[in-house]
């Protein structure tokens, strides 16, 4: 019997190493072993990059479609506002803390090559690449 995709967020950096080539993304964002999923902010990052050309845009589309956006729901801006309050002081961004407050509210395990921006954030499961 087949196994289930194993579900993931990937954070945005994630996305640019699979663009620039690096070959261990290439391996898990397409590999049928994972259901790879996105946040809304992880596509306004990439797609507004200032000087983007039009056939770079094209890829960064192509790329998405292959993957799951989660857009943002009441219950996502909620534990947004919810973790901003109590990592304010640890320095946790609005865009981290939108990435985080989706993996939690779906119960993903985050995949992040910038654990510092998430490894205090105890509501999440941060997964190590290396253990992909």
């Amino acid at each position: 019997m087949a196994r289930r995709p194993t579900p993931l967020l990937a954070d945005t950096d994630i996305f640019i190493d699979y663009l620039n080539g690096v070959q261990r993304l290439k391996e898990i964002l397409d590999s049928p072993r994972y259901r790879v999923y996105y946040s809304v902010v992880t596509k306004k990052e990439l797609l507004a990059k200032p000087g983007l050309s039009s056939t770079e845009r094209r890829r960064i589309q192509q790329l998405l479609q292959k993957h799951r956006l989660i857009p943002v729901d009441e219950t996502i801006a909620d534990r947004f506002s919810r973790l901003l309050a109590k990592y304010a002081k640890a320095g946790l961004h609005k865009a981290d803390a939108l990435v985080a407050a989706t993996a939690w509210s779906r119960t993903l395990p985050l995949v992040s090559r910038n654990s510092r921006h998430y490894r205090f954030i105890s509501e999440i499961r941060l997964v190590d690449l290396s253990k992909l």
